[in-house]
């Protein structure tokens, strides 16, 4: 090395600055470790000082709670969360299908994979519907509420005319489409009722009508509880307490006072509690209730052998398949039930499992809900959010023995296509209202091959040639 003094790097007089070329260079301690800038110091230019090794940034357990903060706050978080637990529900159903109907069918000698197959028929045009929903926006959403909402009234007027309705396990819900095909039009009522009463409650936010409560009520409740007379004359008690859940949940999105909630409340509990008592199938289904005795009668056969493969299924269950109960012990394995199933063959690690993909489904949902402007797309994402998680809590808990058994089945997990298709019109319905956050559709935008392509061409400079 040539002899003589070192120049130096400092802007004082009389000093030798570095050449052009080197001025993006830094100097690193001799002594190891990391380096950072020196205060004040901006560009690539300036001294680094070396950074003492406890003061790196958290590590361990904070650092890695961290990292899980940053990702949960990232803007397409709710949108993988629908998108991906909703798939993973419908995947895993699917297979919990098949294996819980396998005995029923050929009990009533038909192939084992009939069920299955019209399971998954159904899962193929419920994809197709959440993909037209979810590009679908929130304009023609609303365009097609009142169509919807008179379809379904109409359908479901049809099921009470004698030779047009039919009647499965004692609840005249159904229409025959013909072969092995029917419609229950009350599951589309679910839906009609979050998209009209969603699109009414916005329309009325917009005028400032709704803190008047004759606003706040009219015309929703009254076409609310024609829908669930509608269903009560078929008998279909579960599905009446789905929509009174809707129904509650708009009208606590809308803002409706205590009082006036409550008073809304007192009169549904009043009036289910009358049709409870009015039932004797109704009435031993309440006292079923954390039963672990089959009853003089076997009236509490099927809650009782519900919890027996829930007992039996272990940590990991006794495999896919492998379960017992569906051997004829357990009424309605494959719908009503299906959880039970899930609990023998999978363990606590499946019904866990399948727990932890409905809370992110509700989280993404109810995020959803908080984070828009728009009262239309709040009111309808939050409505489908407690539509989902309602019956799921309702039907996890009567397999639970927490719960009356409503005969309701697992969103997106029972076997049952006319359940199936509008609740996964409703996913697609969330997966549309969440890639329509501003941050959420920037950062698609940045994610399309063109754009990215074109953004990163800017940012990358080209190197002068003699530099490597």
């Amino acid at each position: 090395m040539p002899a003589g003094p070192v120049p130096a790097l400092a802007g004082a007089a009389g000093t030798v600055r570095p050449p052009a070329g080197e001025a993006g260079l830094a100097l690193r301690s001799r002594v190891g470790g990391e380096t950072r800038r020196a205060p004040g110091v901006r560009g690539g230019g300036g001294p680094r000082i070396p950074r003492k090794p406890g003061a790196a940034g958290p590590r361990g357990p904070r650092r890695l709670y961290e990292q899980a903060r940053r990702a949960w706050d990232r803007p397409l978080t709710a949108y993988y969360l629908i998108l991906g637990s909703s798939l993973l529900i419908t995947v895993l159903g699917l297979v919990m299908v098949y294996s819980a109907s396998m005995i029923q069918a050929l009990e009533y000698s038909l192939p084992a994979s009939y069920f299955f197959q019209k399971q998954f028929v159904a899962a193929v045009i419920g994809t197709a519907l959440l993909l037209i929903a979810s590009r679908m926006p929130a304009k023609l959403h609303r365009a097609l509420s009142y169509p919807l909402l008179v379809i379904t009234v109409f359908l479901m007027v049809l099921v009470q005319v004698p030779g047009i309705g039919h009647a499965v396990n004692g609840n005249q819900n159904w229409i025959y489409l013909g072969g092995p095909f029917q419609l229950q039009p009350s599951e589309f009522g679910k839906l009609a009722l979050i998209l009209w009463g969603a699109d009414l409650l916005a329309r009325k936010q917009d005028r400032r009508l709704l803190t008047q409560w004759k606003h706040l009520l009219v015309p929703l409740v009254p076409v609310a509880f024609l829908l669930l007379g509608l269903i009560m004359l078929g008998g279909d008690m579960g599905t009446a307490i789905i929509l009174t859940a809707i129904l509650f949940g708009l009208l606590w999105l809308a803002g409706a006072p205590t009082r006036l909630f409550a008073g809304v409340l007192c009169v549904a509990g009043f009036v289910g509690l009358m049709l409870i008592r009015t039932n004797e199938n109704r009435m031993s289904r309440l006292e079923c209730i954390g039963a672990i005795d089959l009853g003089p009668e076997g009236e509490c056969w099927q809650a009782v052998h519900g919890i027996y493969a829930l007992a039996s299924g272990g940590w990991f269950g006794s495999g896919l398949g492998a379960s017992v109960e569906k051997w004829g012990q357990l009424p309605e394995p494959h719908t009503d039930f299906i959880f039970a199933v899930a609990g023998e063959e999978l363990g606590l690690a499946g019904t866990l499992s399948v727990l932890a993909l409905f809370a992110a489904l509700g989280y993404a949902g109810i995020r959803v809900a908080g984070r828009t402007e728009d009262p239309f797309v709040r009111y309808a994402a939050g409505g489908v959010t407690t539509w989902i998680t309602a019956q799921a809590v309702v039907n996890i808990g009567a397999v639970l023995g927490l719960l009356p058994i409503a005969g309701v089945p697992l969103p997106l997990f029972s076997y049952g296509g006319s359940a199936l298709l509008p609740t996964m019109f409703a996913v697609g319905l969330l997966i549309a209202f969440a890639r329509e956050e501003p941050a959420a559709k920037a950062a698609l935008a940045v994610r399309r091959p063109g754009v990215r392509w074109k953004t990163m061409r800017r940012r990358v400079k080209k190197r002068p040639s003699g530099e490597r």
